[in-house]
Order: structure tokens, then C-alpha cells, then sequence
């Protein structure tokens, strides 16, 4: 039996969706026209500079940055033309490959970084008092938590944002 959205849940889902795309939009004109990369870019940059070494196997990189591993070793091979990252072989495993940050890379990230969180503190942190931020990262946490464990689980419906109506009408 499909498990519908009341109003509220609908309300909820709906707002949540366009932050979602608002924010995400916002954040990627910002770093193209601030720093002169997308956002996945600068997720890569990221992961690599929190890492010891600046250095990651790929697949762990993909893992991190919420990447499909085939994305992602495009996305590398676009850093590499910039000099950003080099990509080098694992010791350990003749089969994996390592993507490590370079002097350049981490230069760019600096310069990027600061533009790309101050975006990040105007389209969302500014709108927030200290207690919705909190309350924000308890349900983040929670979602994500659950998400955690059920993600080898099939999804209970195909369209769990929809109501009837929605699904006679094709939406």
C-alpha cells in the first residue's frame, strides 16, 4: 500500500526540493564565474586537500565526492589537463590508481575557496538563526544516517513524492 504525503510532508518535499536547486544552481554560477570550475571540481579539490598527502585512491575519491566512478575519472582527467591533479599508480594494487592534488590544484582551491563560502554563508547560513542551523544538522544526520542503512534496500515505491492525483495525471 503506497504510503502518500500529507500536506505537510508534501509542503516539506516540495520546499526542499526547490532550496535544493536553488542552492545548488547559486553555488555553481559562483564557482564558474568566481574561480572558473564547476562545483564537482571543486568537491574533488576538496576531498583531496582534507586527505594526509593530498592523495586518495579513486575509488575512495568517488566514494567521498558522491561520484560514479566512470564521472569522476572524467572529472580527473579534466583536472589533470589543468595541472590541478596527477594521477599516479597504487603500490598496493597494480589495478588501482591513486589522484593526488597538486601545488597548483591546492593554489586554485585557496584562491576558490573563499568566494565559494561566502555563497555558501549568503544563500543559506545568513538566512538561519543558530538554532535552525543546529536543528538543520540533527536532521541531515538523521536522514543521512537512515539513507546509510538502507541504501542496499529497494525503494518502497516509484514515486514517493507524489499523490494519486499527481500519478493519474502522469506528474
Amino acid at each position: 500500500m503506497t504510503r502518500w504525503l500529507d500536506d505537510d510532508e508534501q509542503h516539506t518535499w516540495r520546499g526542499f526540493l526547490a532550496v535544493n536547486r536553488m542552492l545548488f544552481e547559486r553555488l555553481e554560477r559562483q564557482l564558474q564565474t568566481g574561480a572558473g570550475m564547476p562545483h564537482a571540481y571543486y568537491e574533488i579539490l576538496v576531498r583531496l586537500s582534507e586527505t594526509p598527502g593530498r592523495t586518495l585512491r579513486m575509488s575512495e575519491l568517488a566514494t567521498n565526492a558522491h561520484s560514479s566512478r566512470s564521472r569522476l575519472s572524467h572529472a580527473v582527467a579534466r583536472l589533470e589537463e589543468m595541472g590541478w591533479v596527477r594521477r599516479k599508480p597504487c603500490a598496493s594494487d597494480r589495478r588501482g590508481a591513486l589522484a593526488e592534488l597538486t601545488d597548483e590544484g591546492m593554489a586554485a582551491l585557496v584562491a576558490a575557496a573563499p568566494g565559494h563560502v561566502e555563497e555558501v554563508r549568503a544563500q543559506l547560513f545568513d538566512a538561519l538563526s543558530a538554532e535552525q542551523v543546529a536543528a538543520l544538522g540533527e536532521i541531515y544526520d538523521t536522514v543521512l544516517a537512515h539513507m546509510a542503512l538502507s541504501h542496499m534496500a529497494p525503494s518502497r515505491t516509484a514515486g514517493p513524492h507524489m499523490t494519486p492525483a499527481e500519478t493519474n495525471a502522469g506528474a
